[in-house]
């Protein structure tokens, strides 16, 4: 059994003090894992429903075998593990700004952390995702690859930003430049915990067609409710839009 709260891992990053943190959950006994950025929580393993939909809603909408997949943002691997979990998928890349994050998957200092770093289809990238969106893109062993999904999960909504280095990914020139780097046919999907943003989806609408915005419940035990987040789902169709109009 463990402490009833350790702090497991803590560095300085570009964006501030992250910190990982285990703590036990008095009601059921169960570890609680948490990462913070500063005293602003970024994910916990209590609530991963979302981070399990994102993948899965996105390679829905995927027909055919040997998908290759982007992902930005590691967090605690829910999404990724989740992507994995499709049989389809050949190969796995995930970008994480925050070198640390990657280190404590290394390290198994999260419960996922062995099972991605042991499966061969999946790569763990330290890099800027938003930056590399406007660069050669998200695999800097190939660049300019294009992805049959791109899946994101960083900021907590298009307007909630952690950092203002992003602000321009979720405007018409950056969402017209991750289209570029998607396959045709390929899926864009991004989670929010915000409700669905009508004017974030009139951006989605003039790059990608079939635009969605699912929203995806789940209980929240702390405050005793039903918490939402929303799902955005784009296609990339050549023959409708283009990246570079």
């Amino acid at each position: 059994m463990s402490f009833r709260f350790e702090e497991l891992g803590w560095s300085p990053t570009p964006i501030g003090e992250v910190s990982l943190r285990r703590r036990r959950d008095p009601a059921t006994g169960d570890d609680v894992f948490e990462v913070k950025l500063g005293e602003e929580y970024l994910m916990s393993s209590l609530f991963t429903v979302a981070e399990v939909e994102l993948a899965r809603l996105a390679l829905a909408r995927l027909d055919g075998p040997a998908l290759d997949v982007a992902v930005g943002g590691l967090g605690l691997g829910y999404t990724a593990a989740a992507v994995l979990d499709d049989e389809r998928v050949r190969e796995l890349v995930v970008v994480d700004a925050l070198e640390p994050v990657i280190d404590w998957h290394a390290q198994g200092l999260v419960p996922l952390g062995p099972r991605l770093t042991a499966d061969s289809r999946c790569r763990l990238v330290h890099g800027d995702f938003f930056a590399m969106n406007d660069g050669p893109g998200f695999d800097p062993a190939a660049p300019d690859r294009r992805f049959d999904a791109v899946i994101v999960d960083i900021d907590h909504s298009p307007q909630h930003l952690l950092a203002d280095g992003s602000a321009g990914f979720y405007g018409v020139d950056g969402t017209r430049r991750v289209a570029g780097h998607l396959r045709p046919g390929g899926v864009f999907a991004l989670w929010s915990n915000d409700p669905p943003d009508d004017a974030y989806v009139a951006v989605l609408n003039t790059v990608f067609s079939d635009v969605d915005a699912k929203v995806v419940s789940f209980p929240n035990p702390l405050q005793d409710r039903e918490a939402r987040n929303t799902v955005y789902l784009a296609r990339y169709a050549p023959g409708s839009t283009s990246p570079d109009s």
